[in-house]
């Protein structure tokens, strides 16, 4: 890769990050506007029982998490010998026509399948435009790398989606959606502009990204990752009707709150970025302990009004925290396949998105109230960081053959 001035560096990590920004409008604008989903798409299910509606279009969810799951492995190795750049570009045409499909598609189903395949970009996108970061910063920039493109994601909680959400809200989601395909499109111009070109890894291919799976560590690595952060899931995909039916509050509060535990993440992120890149151990571990705290006193404080948006800011900033640390864990569990160790983060941190929605969307069906979603995040939280303390133990030294040499 040629020397880069300051000003083409920063100009590309911005263009990088403007993806991610996307990517975070899309994923998580649907969940503030689940209610208006509902109410469009699923209008008898919505006028017989509204927390049933809002639990089946919780789907929305789920699904674009399914996506990622099966889009990240897969793309990562049928791309290990593609140019970065011209990756990333087509990942983010990937978005561009699943966002407009959903935006123009008629039906509960068919939405349903477009959000399907603009998610099979999302984990790839990520694992992909990471490691150009990374490359762009220079060596010992892992986690920074990651932060910044991850760094997009957040900030569109803080900035983005408050405001896609009160678009949808009073003009229709679909309205709001196609403002996201607009961003795509920048995304994409910007990325030809400024990006570098960087080559694929030397002797990449699909089966040596494929032999990240052999490895038990990467399997370890990945269930910390989709269960423990599947806590976060539980409460953000909610949030909603917990700021209205819990906290008590208008809809019109739900973009405020979003934008506080946006800036949370916001804050979060940078912050564990640089921890990452000192102690990925101890920003693991004091990191999920936080989650598990944050998540308990949400749901303490989510019946009180005042009290709601503090604890949402709690919930982002230490879930975001974790984020670089998990993604520098499964790549280090994975040697020599860097690409697949970012992708499969990926996945596993969309099966916890679509786990924390599904059993959170499981609880309310079944009458145990909105908070219940929350209290299951808090139970998956403190689960991820079980899995976390075991995945840090050192890999057992391998066998060493003591039987006598005969002498000579």
């Amino acid at each position: 890769m040629d020397t880069l001035t300051r000003g083409r560096r920063w100009a590309a990590l911005l263009a990088l990050s403007l993806g991610g920004f996307g990517l975070g409008l899309t994923e998580f604008s649907a969940m503030g506007l689940l209610p208006e989903m509902a109410r469009d798409m699923l209008p008898v299910e919505y006028a017989a029982s509204p927390p049933d509606a809002v639990a089946r279009a919780g789907w929305m969810i789920t699904i674009y998490a399914l996506g990622v799951v099966a889009g990240a492995p897969t793309i990562a190795a049928l791309t290990a010998r593609l140019p970065r750049k011209r990756l990333v570009l087509g990942l983010l045409g990937l978005f561009l026509t699943g966002t407009v499909l959903s935006v123009v598609a008629p039906t509960f189903e068919l939405v349903l399948a477009a959000r399907f395949v603009g998610a099979l970009a999302h984990g790839a996108y990520f694992g992909a435009a990471a490691i150009l970061a990374g490359r762009i910063l220079g060596p010992g920039n892992q986690g920074k790398g990651f932060a910044i493109v991850l760094g997009g994601l957040t900030a569109s909680n803080l900035l983005g989606v408050p405001l896609v959400t009160g678009l949808g809200q009073s003009h229709g989601w679909r309205t709001a959606y196609l403002l996201v395909g607009l961003i795509f499109a920048l995304s994409f111009l910007a990325v030809l502009a400024t990006v570098p070109a960087v080559a694929a890894a030397p002797g990449g291919s699909p089966r040596a990204e494929l032999r990240a799976f052999r490895s038990p560590r990467v399997w370890l690595a990945s269930a910390v990752v989709a269960v423990g952060t599947a806590g976060f899931f539980a409460v953000n995909s909610y949030i909603a009707p917990l700021t209205t039916q819990v906290a008590g509050l208008p809809d019109s509060a739900v973009p405020y709150v979003m934008a506080l535990m946006g800036l949370g993440m916001t804050v979060g992120i940078a912050a564990g970025g640089a921890a990452a890149d000192r102690d990925i151990g101890n920003t693991l571990r004091y990191g999920f302990a936080a989650v598990v705290a944050a998540v308990v006193v949400f749901g303490v404080a989510a019946g009180h009004p005042v009290a709601l948006f503090p604890a949402a800011f709690l919930v982002g900033a230490a879930s975001a925290f974790i984020g670089p640390a998990l993604q520098s864990h499964l790549i280090g569990s994975a040697p020599g396949t860097q690409l697949m160790g970012a992708a499969v983060n990926q996945s596993a941190a969309n099966v916890a998105n679509g786990l924390g929605a599904a059993l959170g969307g499981a609880a309310i069906a079944a009458g145990w109230g909105y908070l219940s979603s929350v209290w299951i995040g808090a139970v998956l939280a403190a689960a991820g960081l079980l899995l976390a303390l075991r995945s840090l133990r050192p890999a057992p030294a391998p066998a060493v053959d003591h039987e006598p040499v005969a002498a000579l």
